[in-house]
């Protein structure tokens, strides 16, 4: 029976930092005034920012700088040159969204197709092969998907279609929410409120930053002590209470968090980028600051890991962490971080900062200075094709975050002097259950699946093979179970040859036949010293300075 084939192990690889910092302030205490004209404001330019997402998606394929400079200069008369650009870079950005979705799409129905072509062309009950599925369990489920693969096919046909001409399909304000106006019953949602969701989705009220201007944006500006002024519309500016067209809030704003950094580029007059927004369910309105970090060239890999490794293995309701020192053996007992998945998106997102906050201060602590991670990514194991009945377990994975996970780790881990170590997924669990649960699992201590894998984890990223070293013999005649089943270090002694000491046999006695299959061990004494090494006793009459090389004066 062949051994099956293993895919080949991708190379681990330093996770760079995060390209961009974003944070947020509420706007508190707003006057009446202040709060109908953000509406107005943000309904005019909202309502030019529809318009010119039209026009780029009515251009497709055959756009150009030519058409996006036109589309700049009809909107600049109902605005400003710079809110223009912000409009028309926005509805740009939001079409090549719209096409990176429709070309991920587009695998994802070939892969389906290909699976379940793959299946019916198997005899019905076929048992599946090297994790591969088998055919259909019946005669009606053998039915039942050669109609959806003519479905799959009928939408593949028609994104190719869309992705030929150039075709996407986007609204502002999201089609879920679109959606939702025809199920508020399941939305939970009247009428009203959702007119209100709607309407504070589609305001566009972004800047973007400029170096050198004051304070890093002309648009909307926040000086040091706090305060916000806007540049108003040219069909608004009758709303203007400062000079030059500009609306000065009443409250002041002060970011808690990186507040030092912020107040630091403003002083210096970098660019920062300012994006203004309503919560409908708060009934707050709040200000995210953004600005891009330097480029700081990531750490090797060596140099990421010579103070030890933190293997992390994710899972669906916790982190299993383990600390491995710079030979790739495991220190200390395992780690597990919980949190919980369910309710709302932003209890999930609490969760898992709170989780990874207490996985970075715990690695702080037992002295690594790198994460482990695994490149995990389940974009091909969420639909039924790969995993037929199994709905719980594509549940279970699409409720995984890992994406969002590792971009919060990254960003996290920068602050604490931490280098993230992305290593390939393949295989951790597995082998990590097969030779490391057993071995680290003792009476005071019971050692998971998962703990296991993030031991694997840790080995893959320092380059070590994930299989321990094979146990030692059974107790017989010649050996008594004396071998160690520790790691040499890559600078330990060589072979020292097969010729056999003196002192292992007698003068006279016969030769034995064959080759001597047993390295003999390092001889200490004199006698038996190899022919091949120059040593030589010290006479006894020396001095212990002469001994060791000291000149006497």
């Amino acid at each position: 029976m062949s051994r099956p084939v293993l895919r080949p192990i991708a190379t681990s690889f330093v996770v760079p930092g995060p390209a961009g910092v974003a944070v947020r302030d509420r706007l508190k205490c707003l006057a009446p005034r202040d709060v109908e004209v953000l509406r107005l404001v943000g309904a005019h330019l909202g309502s030019l920012a529809s318009r010119d997402l039209k026009t780029r998606c009515a251009d497709g394929l055959q756009h150009c700088m030519d058409r996006w400079a036109a589309r700049k200069q009809g909107l600049t008369g109902a605005s400003s040159s710079r809110w223009a650009g912000a409009i028309t870079k926005a509805s740009h950005e939001q079409w090549g969204l719209a096409r990176r979705g429709q070309a991920a799409c587009i695998r994802r129905l070939e892969a389906g197709v290909a699976t379940i072509e793959r299946r019916l062309a198997l005899p019905v009950g076929a048992p599946g092969v090297k994790r591969e599925p088998g055919g259909y369990r019946s005669r009606h489920e053998w039915f039942a998907k050669s109609r959806r693969l003519g479905v799959l096919q009928d939408r593949l046909a028609a994104v190719r279609a869309d992705r030929d001409a150039g075709r996407v399909r986007v609204v502002r304000g999201g089609r879920r929410l679109l959606n939702a106006r025809h199920h508020l019953d399941a939305a939970e949602l009247t009428e009203p409120q959702w007119r209100a969701k709607w309407e504070s989705a589609r305001m566009f009220l972004s800047a973007d930053g400029e170096s050198g201007k004051p304070h890093g944006n002309e648009t909307i500006r926040i000086d040091p002590d706090g305060q916000v002024r806007i540049k108003l519309p040219a069909p608004l500016a009758y709303l203007a209470n400062a000079p030059q067209g500009r609306y000065v809030l009443a409250c002041t704003v002060t970011f808690r968090h990186r507040g030092d950094q912020w107040a630091a580029r403003v002083a210096a007059n970098q660019a920062v980028a300012y994006r203004i927004h309503h919560d409908v369910t708060r009934d707050r309105w709040y200000v995210t600051a953004s600005w891009q970090n330097l480029v700081v060239p990531a750490s090797p890999l060596p140099v990421a890991l010579a103070g030890g490794v933190v293997g992390v293995d994710m899972n669906a309701d916790h982190l299993a962490a383990w600390r491995l020192d710079a030979h790739g053996n495991p220190v200390g007992g395992p780690c597990r971080f919980s949190y919980d998945l369910s309710g709302t998106a932003a209890h999930r997102d609490a969760q898992v900062r709170h989780a990874l906050t207490r996985l970075l201060r715990w690695t702080r602590r037992s002295g690594a200075k790198a994460i482990a991670v695994e490149d995990l990514d389940f974009a091909d194991c969420k639909t039924r094709e790969r995993h037929g009945r199994r709905k719980w377990f594509r549940q279970l994975i699409s409720g995984m975050p890992t994406g969002r996970l590792r971009a919060r780790l990254v960003s996290m881990a920068v602050e604490h002097g931490i280098t993230i170590v992305a290593v390939d997924p393949a295989y951790t669990s597995q082998w990590g259950a097969e030779h490391w649960q057993k071995p680290l699992t003792s009476t005071t201590r019971r050692v998971s699946r998962h703990d296991a894998a993030s031991v694997a984890i840790g080995r893959r990223a320092h380059g070590y093979p994930i299989r321990r070293r094979t146990a030692p013999p059974p107790h017989d005649q010649s050996d008594r179970a004396g071998h160690r089943t520790v790691q040499a270090g890559p600078s330990g002694r060589m072979r020292e040859g097969s010729r056999p000491p003196a002192k292992d046999h007698a003068h006279d006695a016969r030769s034995r036949a064959g080759t001597r299959t047993r390295d003999p061990s390092v001889p200490n004494t004199v006698r038996d010293t190899r022919s091949d090494r120059n040593r030589a006793q010290l006479s006894l009459l020396l001095t212990e300075q002469e001994r060791c090389g000291i000149p006497i004066p």
